[in-house]
Order: structure tokens, then C-alpha cells, then sequence
């Protein structure tokens, strides 16, 4: 069973809608993995990601995608590349991760509450 929070603790993620604007192969990464540009709108702009997704997608299939993300986690340093945002995702029943996003195209940079 997982501890409970408080609600203030959630109202401090801030968990934003970015559209996937490029994706490329991550080699320099110690497990694959690729690296995302995602834009969340005017108000945040663009951000980079590392994501070890590639057991379900390929670059040239991101592109244009919405996907949630935490935008609010300080930036850490994946080898050479520099990761400003968590793309969130849930594992499938092997492990590998499936991307979460809105079923239907959203405004870019909208908070989920």
C-alpha cells in the first residue's frame, strides 16, 4: 500500500500537456532511451526530455504527439544532454513504459489537476 499525501503535496506537481516536436535516438544513454523536444505553449516554451521509451515507439512516430509531463522537477544531466522535464508514462505488462496523454488534442501547457 502506498503512503497517503497531502493534497497541498499534489498541488505542487505541476503536471503540463506538451506536444512532441522532435525525437531522436539517445545512444550516448546507458539504458536506450530517446531524447524528446516537447512545446507546452507560450507560457513555458519548449523543454528537452530523456525517455526510455523505445521498446513502444520511434522517433519519426512522436512527432506530433501530446503527452503529460512533470515540468516542475529540476533539470538533471543525462550524460551529454540535459533533461528539463518528466514525460510520464505507465508500464505495460513487461515492464516497458506507454506514454500518457489526452485522448483528444488539448491546448499546449494545460495544467492537469
Amino acid at each position: 500500500m502506498t503512503e497517503p499525501i497531502a493534497w497541498a503535496d499534489f498541488e505542487k506537481l505541476e503536471i503540463r500537456v506538451g506536444r512532441i516536436t522532435r525525437a531522436e535516438p539517445f545512444p550516448e544513454a546507458r539504458r536506450p532511451a530517446l531524447k524528446l523536444w516537447l512545446d507546452f505553449g507560450p507560457e513555458l516554451g519548449e523543454r528537452k526530455s530523456s525517455a526510455q521509451i523505445t521498446r513502444h515507439y520511434a522517433p519519426d512516430g512522436l512527432v506530433g504527439r501530446q503527452v503529460l509531463a512533470v515540468v516542475n522537477f529540476p533539470p538533471r544531466q543525462i550524460g551529454p544532454f540535459m533533461s528539463e522535464v518528466l514525460v510520464l508514462g505507465l508500464p505495460d505488462e513487461d515492464g516497458e513504459v506507454v506514454l500518457i496523454g489526452p485522448d483528444q488534442s488539448v491546448p499546449l501547457g494545460g495544467r492537469m489537476y
